[in-house]
């Protein structure tokens, strides 16, 4: 369990790693007013007040700032290549919200949307993992029979090659790969930290409003600022987080990994608490609007067939 914990940090920590910074203080150098800003933006801000941090910052940047596009005319080719993951999908992903969000009006709309049409184009995935983990329960009496039949023999390299053997044919038996279930981890991971550095790396996302939330203010900085409506977003983030790894837990009949998956979950339910003041509007909007598709749809698939 600890290895799992520590592998979903480490995650965390390297794919969120390519997003730099630079501080700007406040007035007078006050610290305590200082803010920060992206250095290795894609495109030029908007605001006024932001093209003036960023001009007078040039020597804090990582890019030439006098050669990058409006973030409304962001191409997938803009800047040329920049290493595999900022050209094949940090860029692919921030040039489609940016189109989408001036289709639609507003940035913030576009991003719900895009979390909205990444789960459903997993929903294949979803629903196989969904399968193998039923398949799973059906084949648990014979793999808990299996257990005890070896219990006691871990350092008898023969029967323990031999219960891998009778492992095998069980989840032959009734088709299970074990590689299937984490598939969705695979794909969901690597297109969430991609948005996630997308959504970073283009400032207009951060000038801009949904309804009463400014789409680059955290929950912690909307309340500061007297703005209650923030107390409804970190709401939504909880709650949507807790109910859709709870959805996920079902699934599971085998009683140790039922409580490895509780275990999981609780940290994951707790972690999202605790970095929910601190995620800016626009991520916090597409978070919640794709644990909610979560919900949905692993409630249609357990009434499903």
């Amino acid at each position: 369990m600890k290895k799992k914990i520590a592998l979903v940090l480490l995650l965390l920590l390297t794919l969120c790693g390519c997003t730099k910074r630079f501080t700007v203080e406040g007035k007078d150098g006050d610290k305590k007013s200082s803010k920060t800003y992206v250095s290795n933006i894609i495109c030029k801000p908007e605001e006024e007040d932001n093209i003036n941090i960023y001009t007078e910052h040039k020597d804090d940047l990582l890019v030439d700032y006098d050669k990058l596009p409006a973030c409304k005319d962001l191409k997938i080719t803009s800047g040329g290549y920049e290493g595999l993951w900022t050209s094949f999908f940090v860029k692919p992903l921030a040039w489609i919200v940016v189109k989408l969000g001036l289709l639609v009006k507003n940035y913030g709309l576009a991003l719900m949307i895009i979390g909205v049409v990444i789960r459903a184009l997993m929903m294949p995935i979803t629903k196989k993992s969904n399968n193998m983990n039923k398949s799973m329960q059906k084949a648990q009496k014979e793999l808990n029979a299996l257990e005890k039949k070896y219990a006691g023999r871990e350092n008898d390299r023969d029967a323990m090659m031999a219960k891998s053997q009778e492992m095998l044919m069980i989840y032959k038996k009734y088709g299970i790969n074990p590689m299937s279930s984490c598939l969705f981890a695979f794909i969901q991971l690597p297109i969430f930290f991609a948005l996630l550095e997308a959504i970073y790396r283009v400032p207009v996302f951060f000038e801009k409003k949904f309804l009463v939330y400014n789409l680059g203010m955290t929950p912690a900085e909307g309340l500061l600022a007297h703005n209650y409506w923030y107390i409804i977003l970190v709401v939504l983030i909880i709650a949507t987080t807790y109910f859709s790894f709870k959805n996920m837990n079902t699934n599971t009949a085998d009683e140790m990994q039922a409580k490895q998956m509780k275990m999981m979950s609780t940290f994951m339910v707790v972690f999202i608490s605790i970095i929910s003041f601190s995620l800016p509007t626009s991520i916090a909007l597409y978070w919640i609007v794709s644990n909610a598709f979560t919900i949905v749809q692993n409630i249609i698939l357990k009434k499903g067939k």
